[in-house]
């Protein structure tokens, strides 16, 4: 059976009421599909509120919108070095740099003034959360060379989406690494898990192309591949938790993120590019979910 692929250029939503001759930027970053500054930015809430930052809701507010900057960045740069690639692949080929509704000396503009934004957030945290932040520049910048070296640019990705989950908890306290470290590795698993659904869709045009993928690299495994990381993800978030808080009943927080991946796993149909892309939209509520058990978990008794 061939996957379907839905382009994942579009104008609608806030996009589509904007003028036309801006519209080509917010695609170019991604605008119209939020999804991904969600992911971005969850890894953030949680590092905030695990470490007991519940009052912090400016700074909460601060990386989100951080996120949804670096995130619209990270789409700029990532479709420069991707331009010619992304004209061979269906689901991609009508890309602002990719169709030449955007030039690339624009394209850089657009990515500057967005690095900006990100620049005024980092302002407002303090210099330990500062060098974490800046930290991320070599790995964000190396992410797109993964998928022509490696067969796993999914790790890659856990590596850089997850990393928020450090600069949140660093702002907030420096203590108890290990509980960081556990939950960082949980957001690793758990980005390796949903990328690879979200590869599902591009699987027979990366291989005409030569692009590699955990989706490709697990072939008729992608379900049990993904079940285990979200297992994975979920033992990773229990040792967090259960490092900060040695309470059987703090680890019943993260049953809603656990049923919802196990959804995520048993409905999903490797085949159905809509289905993948579904599965992979979903994760906002997963993410949502295991905020909500870091709250709760890392602000108990206050």
């Amino acid at each position: 059976m061939t996957a379907t692929a839905t382009p994942d250029t579009q104008y609608r939503g806030l996009v589509g009421r904007l003028p036309a001759s801006l519209r080509p930027y917010a695609l170019l970053g991604r605008f119209d599909r939020p999804i991904g500054w969600w992911l971005l930015f969850w890894p953030c809430a949680w590092g905030v509120w695990l470490a007991g930052g519940a009052d912090r809701w400016g700074l909460v507010l601060w990386l989100l919108l951080g996120s949804i900057a670096m995130r619209a960045a990270g789409c700029v740069y990532n479709d420069i070095l991707d331009r010619d690639l992304d004209r061979q692949v269906a689901r991609t080929a009508a890309r602002p740099l990719a169709s030449g509704a955007v030039s690339l000396k624009k394209a850089w503009a657009w990515l500057l003034l967005l690095c900006f934004v990100g620049l005024v957030v980092l302002l407002q945290l303090r210099w330990e959360a500062q060098v974490v932040a800046l930290a991320s520049i070599l790995p964000v910048a190396a992410y797109p060379m993964m998928k022509r070296i490696t067969w796993w640019p999914q790790a890659w990705l856990g590596m850089v989406f997850s990393w928020g989950a450090l600069v949140g908890w660093v702002e907030i306290s420096g203590a108890n690494l290990a509980v960081l470290a556990a939950l960082y590795a949980g957001a690793i698993c758990w980005v390796i898990g949903y990328d690879t659904i979200y590869a599902l869709q591009d699987r027979e045009d990366d291989a005409l192309v030569g692009v590699r993928s955990s989706a490709r690299a697990l072939g008729s495994k992608v379900k049990p591949g993904v079940a285990g990381f979200y297992i994975g993800a979920v033992v990773f978030w229990m040792l967090s938790f259960w490092l900060l808080r040695e309470d059987w009943l703090a680890l019943l927080a993260l049953l809603p993120a656990a049923a919802h991946l196990f959804w995520q796993v048993a409905t999903l149909h490797p085949d159905d590019g809509d289905n993948a892309l579904a599965r992979f939209r979903s994760n906002r509520t997963a993410g949502f979910l295991v905020a909500l058990a870091c709250l709760v978990v890392g602000n108990a008794g206050l």
